[in-house]
């Protein structure tokens, strides 16, 4: 299960007794470190292959592929069902594969057609259903008869990451959005009781990314340093990327070099650090704002753009950024908080616990096998 944009930290504030009881029960990282951007669709993508957005090919909640000729945003429906875009093996690809049923509903991916292959059971995704709809949904599947029960399922919840970006991290409306979530938690745990004992059930949960306070007295105004029509954009937010018009990337570079709150790197420049090297879907300019800065741009048809109260893209090193991890069940010890780790590793734990041989990953099953039973504490599966 996903909670969209629910920082590492936000299980300390006291609001989350399901959560927490799930942490004491099972396992929990102090951190689980996203990837470079910090940004849904990537990290969410890379939570289920292990592997960093320059080999899977999400380069961004919005990016240009010159590779398929088409531009991917994540509110494109037809994009998003493109499998093209997908370069790298999901774990219901995986499973399905290996002869296991899957629903992954609402997962980056989970509508399209990848390596030719599509889940048992998906939906499109509909943001408008209520989150305890989602859950019902779930639980629907379980109750499949064997054969068409899927092994692996995915929820979604998008409640907290939208709180975060209207009101800010430390809002009220933000706490109240994480005390709703946690009520989630507990409805699912009330439903998976009533199925079957516990112990038949791994439950995973994570966040994609954090969240950091912004606002509107700090932003990086683009149309002060480079023309509009000098390049075209595809993010712009916490983190630029910049396709410039022929024969204008220097000036481009230049002019965004002036800026201040913003680190400027062209694609040859970029650390290797940021594991974006090699992609062609990687744009030619990125500028990454300083924690808490947004990047934005007048122009004539919106003279005021607004600017939201929390966001994320910043550098993945940055601990505001860091997101959640904590699993309970069977194939997990009990009682353990292990240290922070790329969600990379997601992956091959999940092919672990599932009995699946894993596809190729970025990831390693050595920088998380702690948080597992040894085969001797019982069936992991």
């Amino acid at each position: 299960m996903s909670l969209d944009g629910f920082r590492w930290d936000y299980l300390d504030r006291g609001l989350t007794p399901n959560l927490s009881r799930l942490a004491r029960e099972g396992v929990r990282a102090e951190a689980m470190v996203p990837v470079f951007p910090t940004k849904t669709f990537p990290n969410h993508y890379t939570i289920v292959t292990g592997r960093y957005p320059a080999k899977h090919g999400i380069a961004g909640n919005v990016f240009t592929a010159p590779d398929v000729g088409g531009r991917l945003t994540l509110w494109d429906r037809d994009a998003v069902r493109d499998g093209r875009y997908y370069l790298a093996e999901p774990i219901w690809v995986t499973a399905e594969k290996q002869g296991q049923p899957t629903a992954p509903m609402f997962w980056p991916g989970s509508e399209a057609s990848i390596q030719g292959v599509r889940p048992t059971h998906a939906v499109p995704f509909d943001g408008a259903m209520p989150d305890t709809a989602r859950v019902r949904r779930l639980l629907d599947w379980l109750d499949l008869p064997d054969g068409q029960r899927p092994t692996f399922l995915t929820l979604y919840s998008s409640t907290v990451d939208n709180a975060g970006h209207d009101h800010g991290p430390d809002a009220a409306e933000t706490r109240r959005a994480i005390a709703q979530v946690d009520s989630l938690i507990g409805v699912l745990l009330d439903g998976l009781s009533r199925r079957a004992p516990g112990h038949e059930v791994n439950l995973v949960i994570v966040s994609d990314h954090g969240m950091a306070s912004t606002g509107p007295d700090r932003v990086v105004w683009l149309d002060e340093y480079v023309a509009a029509d000098a390049m075209r954009l595809d993010e712009m937010s916490a983190i630029l990327t910049a396709w410039p018009a022929d024969g204008l990337e220097d000036s481009v570079y230049r002019g965004l070099k002036r800026a201040r709150h913003l680190v400027v790197y062209r694609k040859t420049e970029l650390p290797d650090r940021l594991h974006l090297g090699g992609s062609p879907r990687v744009a030619p300019i990125v500028a990454i704002a300083d924690e808490g800065w947004t990047i934005a741009q007048r122009t004539a048809e919106d003279p005021r753009p607004s600017i939201s109260l929390g966001n994320h893209g910043y550098d993945d090193s940055l601990t505001s950024m860091r997101a959640i991890f904590i699993a309970r069940g069977p194939a997990f010890r009990q009682g353990v908080t292990v240290g922070p780790f790329r969600s990379i590793h997601v992956y091959p734990l999940l092919a672990e616990v599932l009995g699946l041989s894993p596809a190729r990953t970025d990831g390693s099953l050595d920088s998380v096998r702690a948080m597992l039973k040894s085969p001797a504490d019982g069936d992991r599966r």
